[in-house]
């Protein structure tokens, strides 16, 4: 099959009248490159049909300058461009009238990587909800869902639970492309944007990442690798524990731990699961930064051996009960605030739920967590067949 084209490309090569005649501003992150790793504010800026007035920033910023959960620089001269560039990660998350002033189409091109909580697609949204307001064009340069487009699995999102991880209904693992997901918030969720979808050429709803032919560039400082998107799904949850999501090292999410486990015990353990797809190797580590630096860590690394069967939602939560029941006395929850919440559990925050954490707690058999999504998965199935934009 053909490599796969981005919205990106497609925009610049045979959709570029779109932009034409209009003042635009670009949502980008480092992550917004052509196949030749050419950053679309670069080639936004350089084009001659392009009036490029703009740049704004998700988490992380536009170059990638921040790491997790940090409130970020707000404003500032884009040193490449010479532009006004306006963080959407802090005290400003929806564009502003002032940031706008200069702007008539608000374009979008920035990589997902396929789960519930990764904040970009809420960045998306609002910035959806502002062009709506304030009565501009937003166009999304849609890319690929690194971890397929078929795969559904997790909770649905609950309204009690809506962030800045977690704004509309959808599973953990979604299997939409931000395009879709632009199409679903924007028709099913009622933001009713003037908006408008560059789809992507030869990407089929069955492929990861590697089978587009594009090159993997980082979206976020802990996703390095098209591993990492795999795992995300089940492996962010750790983030609302006191358990070490592998942050600080070189494979972060894959690996998990904390001073107190046994490896081998733990592995012993989650044996008894069954789950499919996936090797554990017993490990220590020791992590540069975040949760136990400088400390000696026990714990597990996930290896995938058939993307297919796993699923990593189920496996994570089996990971945490696990723990729960093999250390009671060292097990806890991570406490407030997460992403400015500051009157829930974090895991809840990120679960989008308070069940699973309460079902851990009481000890509720994992494949019975698991059967407890399959109706909803199902509705959820039903509702975004309407907006799916490729087979």
């Amino acid at each position: 099959m053909a490599k796969t084209k981005t919205g990106l490309e497609v925009l610049l090569e045979a959709n570029i009248e779109l932009l034409e005649g209009l003042r635009v501003g670009l949502i980008v992150n480092p992550a917004s490159i052509n196949s030749r790793f050419e950053h679309a504010a670069d080639l936004f800026h350089q084009h001659p049909r392009i009036q490029l007035t703009a740049l704004f920033g998700p988490q992380h910023g536009i170059r990638g300058e921040t790491q997790d959960n940090m409130i970020e620089w707000q404003s500032f001269t884009d040193s490449r461009t010479g532009l006004p560039a306006y963080s959407l990660y802090g005290e400003t998350r929806k564009p502003t009238p002032e940031m706008l002033k200069d702007v008539e189409a608000l374009v979008f091109d920035v990589q997902d990587v396929g789960t519930r909580v990764y904040t970009f697609i809420y960045t998306m949204a609002l910035a959806m909800q502002a062009a709506r307001e304030q009565r501009k064009k937003f166009i999304v340069l849609d890319r690929p869902n690194p971890i397929n487009g078929l795969d559904l699995e997790g909770n649905l999102h609950e309204a009690e639970f809506y962030s800045f991880v977690g704004m509309y209904p959808i599973p953990m693992r979604h299997g939409l492309t931000v395009g879709e997901l632009a199409l679903l918030f924007n028709q099913e969720y009622g933001i009713a944007c003037d908006l408008e979808v560059v789809k992507m050429e030869n990407w089929q709803r069955s492929m990861y990442y590697e089978a587009t032919e594009l090159p993997w560039v980082m979206p976020s400082p802990n996703m390095p690798t098209v591993e990492t998107a795999v795992v995300y799904p089940g492996a962010v949850l750790f983030e609302g524990t006191q358990l070490s999501e592998g942050r600080g090292t070189t494979r972060p999410f894959e690996i998990i731990g904390a001073p107190y486990l046994k490896p081998y015990e733990l592995l012993a353990a989650l044996e008894r699961e069954s789950l499919p797809g996936v090797s554990f190797r017993p490990l220590h580590f020791q992590p540069t930064f975040h949760k136990f630096a400088g400390e000696i860590c026990g714990g597990l690394q996930m290896h995938v051996r058939d993307r297919q069967t796993f699923k990593p939602v189920i496996t994570s939560i089996a990971i945490i009960s696990a723990i729960h029941r093999l250390y009671p006395n060292h097990f806890d929850w991570k406490q407030p605030p997460y992403e400015y919440v500051f009157d829930k559990l974090p895991f809840d925050v990120i679960n989008g739920s308070a069940s699973v954490c309460e079902q851990i707690m009481s000890g509720t058999p994992v494949a019975d967590i698991e059967a407890s999504w399959r109706e909803p998965l199902r509705r959820f199935a039903e509702i975004r067949k309407s907006y799916l934009l490729y087979k």
